[in-house]
């Protein structure tokens, strides 16, 4: 890795550190109803909403009434997508448009559950498959809406670590709309305007048809891409106005938008580390677990960028000096494109600007592994904060048992109906993904997508396929159509499973410690705010990892490498 590379990640990890301060505190007065500067803007549109659907702010929900609200929601938000979706046809277009791509039943109910999970998942190509009205209504929407309530969940995740004795998470509606007021719309407003100022497309116009010099005619898309492009990114979605998604000059254009995207990407899901700090009333609590993420985003981009920085060893005679530039974008580069795929594969988005498809086996495995770990470096917006606390748990109930203690996190006791919980949660995506992987490489449906590639990286394209959807983030490693009934359905579980199986688990575990007491600190109680707790920590993480994936990772990538060295 050169030192161009390693100055791009320098300057990314300097600037999201500095904000992570600012925008955890500000987090943190949002949803403990403290005054913020919006305040005089967003209180009496609250308080309108709140009258309006009937919602009372004063009334707090416990984990179980949390967490049907949180299906509710979700439900909701699927059936209305899904319908928009098959109605788009004979819908108003407003603008003429081109869409050339059939949105079937199957297409339909897969594109819904994908954006209404954060996953956005797209076996599809926007530009020819969605109206502006479903673009604008349908999926910027659920990016809105989708990415509040994962933010809300996360919230009352961390409130049960923050309450003693208390029966209560908090109230689903008033988080939402507070995440949706005070953090998300002024949000991708922002940095809706700094992207049209970069040159990305705001507009309705229609589609321009222009005439190549060989006589063809050529149909450029265009529309209100910057308002998709913004909230896809904050709140951690990935679903490009473009099928080519991060990669298209106008959804991207520039290596200024990249950093500014991925620093759109990183920026809540990483300041939420410093809000749990502060309601905790234990900073360093915080800034541990960020820290420990930090260090494995940068192990990641720092394999990823050296695979990606050498050239093919079956073609040793071709110029090293710009890298793997196969499925890359010329005003990315090696080390842009390196960039993007570890933060888009570690927090959960699918705003990729290149086919890792076309990585080195060593480059590709890279996002694969990110996904795999399930959120814990950094993460989506919400979820990757009950990711890394629940491997945190796991680490302080194994040091418990090397050193003979009751484990506690925090001053809570993680008893045997907590540990109950947290292995539901850790066994819940392992099954997911490799049964799901174990399905596709054995039946007729599934192997019928690998109309590219067969192997190890046929079985990589699989794999990768469930443990995008599984974590909700929604890349694809390319070379998989996976626009066919058996994919559609199959990857909708992957989904819900990431969705809702780990959600709701994990806000029944913060139900249980909201109810406790905080236990007095003691001679024998175990610090989980040091350097070594860190690193029980990070060794936690790769070990559940490779316990789980490692023979299926030895199957695609690993055997891939192996075979290009023979």
């Amino acid at each position: 890795m050169n030192a161009h590379a390693a100055l791009q990640f320098l300057s990314f990890i300097v600037v999201m550190a500095a904000l992570v301060y600012p925008l955890g505190g500000y987090l943190e007065r949002v949803f403990t109803g403290k005054s913020t500067w919006l305040d005089p803007l967003c209180r009496p549109i609250e308080r309108l909403i709140y009258r309006v659907c009937r919602v009372d702010p004063t009334l707090e929900m416990s984990a179980g009434e949390y967490s049907f609200s949180f299906l509710f929601f979700s439900l909701a938000g699927i059936l209305f997508l899904y319908t928009l979706l098959r109605l788009q046809r004979i819908l108003p277009y407003f603008f003429p448009q081109y869409l050339s791509t059939p949105m079937d039943p199957g297409l339909a109910w897969n594109t819904a559950v994908s954006f209404a999970t954060t996953t956005t998942w797209q076996a599809y190509a926007g530009e020819s498959t969605m109206s502006y009205l479903a673009q604008m209504v349908g999926l910027a929407a659920q990016n809105f809406l989708a990415a509040a309530a994962g933010l809300a969940v996360g919230v009352a995740f961390l409130r049960g670590f923050a309450r003693e004795r208390s029966e209560t998470l908090g109230n689903f509606w008033v988080d939402l709309t507070r995440g949706l007021m005070w953090v998300l719309l002024p949000a991708s407003i922002i940095v809706s305007l700094i992207l049209v100022a970069q040159g990305v497309p705001m507009n309705w116009h229609s589609y321009s048809v222009a005439h190549t010099l060989e006589g063809a005619t050529q149909v450029i898309a265009q529309g209100p891409v910057a308002a998709l492009e913004s909230i896809k990114n904050l709140g951690t979605n990935g679903g490009g106005f473009f099928g080519a998604n991060g990669a298209h000059p106008f959804e991207n254009p520039t290596p200024f938008s990249n950093f500014i995207e991925m620093l759109a990407i990183a920026a809540l899901p990483a300041a939420l580390t410093n809000t749990f700090g502060r309601m905790v009333r234990q900073p360093r609590q915080g800034w541990l677990l960020f820290g420990v993420m930090l260090a494995l985003l940068a192990a990641g981009f720092w394999i990823c960028g050296s695979a990606e920085a050498g050239t093919n060893p079956l073609y040793p005679h071709l110029d090293e000096s710009a890298g793997n530039m196969e499925g890359k974008e010329v005003r990315f580069g090696a080390p842009g494109s390196a960039l993007t795929a570890v933060v888009t594969s570690n927090l959960a988005t699918g705003s990729t600007n290149a086919g890792h498809d076309s990585f080195t086996p060593i480059g590709g495995l890279v996002p694969l592994v990110n996904m795999l770990l399930g959120e814990v470096i950094f993460g989506g917006l919400g979820t990757g904060m009950y990711s890394i606390i629940l491997v945190a748990l796991i680490a302080v109930f194994l040091t418990g048992l090397m050193i003979g203690r009751t484990p506690e996190y925090l001053g809570k006791r993680v008893g045997p109906c907590e540990q109950k919980l947290i292995m539901l949660y850790t066994l819940a995506g392992p099954a997911c993904v490799l049964a799901s992987t174990a399905l596709a490489v054995t039946s007729r449906g599934g192997l019928s997508g690998l109309t590219t590639n067969t192997g190890p990286h046929g079985f990589t394209e699989i794999l990768y396929a469930y443990a995008s959807c599984l974590a909700n983030n929604g890349q694809s490693f390319g070379g998989l159509s996976a626009n066919s009934l058996f994919y559609n359905l199959t990857t909708v579980v992957a989904m819900l499973v990431g969705r809702f199986a780990l959600a709701i688990p994990a806000l029944a575990l913060a139900g249980k410690f909201a109810c406790q007491g905080r236990g007095p600190v003691h001679a024998g109680t175990l610090r989980t705010d040091t350097v070594t707790f860190g690193a029980v920590l990070a060794v936690t993480i790769c070990l559940l990892g490779g316990l789980s994936f490692f023979p299926a990772l030895s199957l695609g990538p690993l055997l891939e490498r192996a075979l290009l060295l023979r």
